[in-house]
């Protein structure tokens, strides 16, 4: 979940017709100087929903807001049903909570793409030098789960972005998102974190930059740093940016070096909405994206991006919004649109409502939760156990409860002209 309004700039507005087509054609999407355009070279209006949560879980999602990051609740579990048991849960986790299902259904329902949300850890098991970069031992389960991700995504002619969500050693202070551990190093303050973070994107760029399925690649999500002022947490105020154009950088060339086809995607400071001194970025199949919660849904709002996307000349993208309710959905994504503009929505599903699918809390995964945030007592291991396991079992598609009207907000009304706030 992502917390700053959009930022001002004095920027001159432009504003593009893009058209939504099908999904997919043979080659490559690619940003063609203000707009994406699929493989045909035909305008292409991104429509998708991320799997926030599978990979990367967020406490908020769980019904543990106050434990916020994934290590500190993987810990929290532990210490209730030991290592074993807990990490029994997470496989079978991964296992239910996206499968081809979801994917058909969102292909059902009219969505073109899926941006998949990745935690560095499913990747790398083991990093056995000081630099980073050098004798990686790679963990197949995470690439396992992308190549069968882009199986049933191809089956439905949907499109494929990945994003690195949980960068190694963390991107912001916002430690839910990226799954960072403050009592150590930070990306930016790691050269062994940047140096694995490159590596990772070179050997997904090896493995796949041949899959036209795949849209893009999403470099690094939400980074929310003060490089220039401690105390600006969010990296909002900042105006220099300089680690974050350096790291973006640096990557592109890496990635560059293996696959030259697919789209890049950056993301500004203070969770994808200041990129004061990222830009201009040379690389010419590259999209700014950013992220849009809770601020007005008037054409003042996103009018920033639209400046920059004219004075650049590169294609926007909306990489996440929601959370919101569905008046605010449909007008959000029909002034995107009215722009040209595609999007991803926040989450395709969790705990609780504003999302098209919702996973039920059992009443011992209640029961655990509860304990977790310090308001009912300690259950048994064996209780607990139970309660996770049928949590598990209950984020499978079949089992969720489907919120419809959400998916009508998204895509019944997405031209229609409403921008009241």
């Amino acid at each position: 979940m992502r917390h700053f309004p959009l930022l001002l700039a004095s920027l001159s507005v432009a504003c593009l017709t893009s058209f939504g087509l099908p999904a997919h054609a043979e080659g490559f999407v690619r940003a063609d100087h203000q707009q994406i355009v699929d493989g045909s070279g035909n305008p292409l209006i991104l429509r998708g929903l991320g799997l926030g949560g599978w990979m990367v879980q967020e406490g908020y999602m769980m019904g543990l807001s106050n434990l916020k990051a994934q290590h500190v609740i993987r810990h929290r579990i532990s210490e209730i049903v030991g290592k074993k048991r807990a990490d029994r849960f997470y496989r079978s986790w991964r296992d239910n909570a996206v499968t081809k299902a979801d994917i058909d259904a969102m292909a059902g329902w009219g969505f073109n793409s899926v941006r998949l949300p990745m935690h560095w850890k499913l990747f790398i098991k083991d990093r056995r030098d000081r630099n980073g970069s050098g004798d990686i031992v790679w963990n197949e389960e995470g690439f396992r789960r992308i190549d069968a991700l882009i199986g049933w995504l191809k089956a439905n002619h949907m499109l494929l972005i990945l994003d690195l969500h949980a960068a190694p050693g963390g991107q912001g202070h916002d430690i839910a998102i990226s799954d960072r551990d403050p009592n150590e190093p930070s990306l930016w303050d790691s050269k062994k974190d940047q140096a694995t973070m490159i590596a990772l994107w070179s050997e997904i760029a090896r493995r796949y930059r041949n899959e036209t399925t795949i849209a893009g690649y999403d470099l690094l999500n939400e980074p929310n740093w003060g490089f220039q002022d401690e105390k600006d947490k969010g990296g909002c105020r900042e105006t220099g940016n300089r680690p974050l154009r350096d790291i973006y950088q640096r990557t592109i060339r890496a990635v560059r070096a293996i696959d030259t086809k697919h789209m890049l995607i950056i993301e500004g400071n203070c969770w994808g909405n200041n990129y004061a001194g990222v830009l201009p970025i040379e690389d010419r199949n590259t999209t700014l994206s950013f992220h849009k919660y809770w601020t007005p849904t008037t054409q003042e709002s996103i009018e920033p991006f639209l400046k920059l996307r004219e004075q650049y000349d590169m294609p926007l993208w909306n990489g996440e919004s929601g959370e919101n309710n569905n008046d605010w959905y449909a007008r959000a994504v029909a002034l995107q649109e009215r722009n040209g503009i595609g999007w991803s929505w926040w989450p395709l599903k969790k705990m609780g409502p504003g999302n098209p699918l919702e996973i039920k809390a059992n009443a011992r995964y209640r029961r655990l939760t509860a304990y977790l945030r310090g308001e009912g007592r300690k259950p048994s291991a064996r209780d607990a156990f139970a309660g996770l396991m049928q949590f598990a079992a209950d984020s499978r598609f079949a089992r969720n409860i489907h919120h419809r009207a959400v998916i009508d907000a998204l895509l019944r009304a997405p031209h229609k002209s409403g921008t009241s706030e």
